[in-house]
């Protein structure tokens, strides 16, 4: 697999994981718990990998590299308080140290993009990597939230899917 292929399909693989768990975690569309659970789950799964995938499509050290590394571990530790069996404080802290490391990863990656020659593609990736760091801040914020914490997580999970389809899309072309 060319690393070209392997960083487009990771970029695509990390949109659609966003954007499932965007839908399982937004309250005004009405699905089951579980089903909103395990959109979050398989969302989760498929943005740490997609990640991963853009990171190893890259064979020298970048700060791009390493802040899709840093979203993966963010994603994995995610999944973590969702899969295992913690009591809910602990699941809550993983959520959020967990949304904290992917915004941090985005915005590493943010520095690498913002690092070269400004042209359609790196603009695509300022953007989309901007975007997802904020969308990340804001559901890390939503776990210290009172009453609005599920709408606050809600829109900062559009806020990292419009994100991740921007930076996909500036990888397609």
């Amino acid at each position: 697999m060319s690393n070209e292929w392997k960083a487009t399909f990771g970029s695509w693989v990390q949109a659609i994981g966003t954007t499932l768990s965007a839908i399982g975690s937004t309250p005004s569309i009405n699905i089951p718990a579980p089903l909103a659970k395990e959109l979050n789950l398989v969302g989760n799964v498929m943005q740490a990998t997609g990640n991963s995938l853009v990171a190893d499509s890259i064979d020298h050290f970048t700060l791009n590299k390493l802040g899709n590394e840093i979203q993966a571990i963010g994603n994995s530790t995610v999944i973590t308080g969702i899969v295992i069996d913690f009591n809910e404080k602990i699941k809550n802290d993983l959520n959020i140290k967990g949304n904290l490391l992917q915004a941090l990863g985005g915005g590493v990656a943010l520095a690498d993009a913002l690092g070269h020659e400004p042209n359609e593609n790196e603009l695509s990736n300022i953007y989309g990597n901007l975007l997802q760091a904020i969308g990340n801040s804001l559901q890390a914020l939503s776990g210290r939230t009172g009453d609005d914490a599920q709408e606050v997580n809600a829109i900062g999970s559009w806020i990292q899917a419009i994100g991740s389809v921007i930076s996909a899309l500036g990888q397609t072309k």
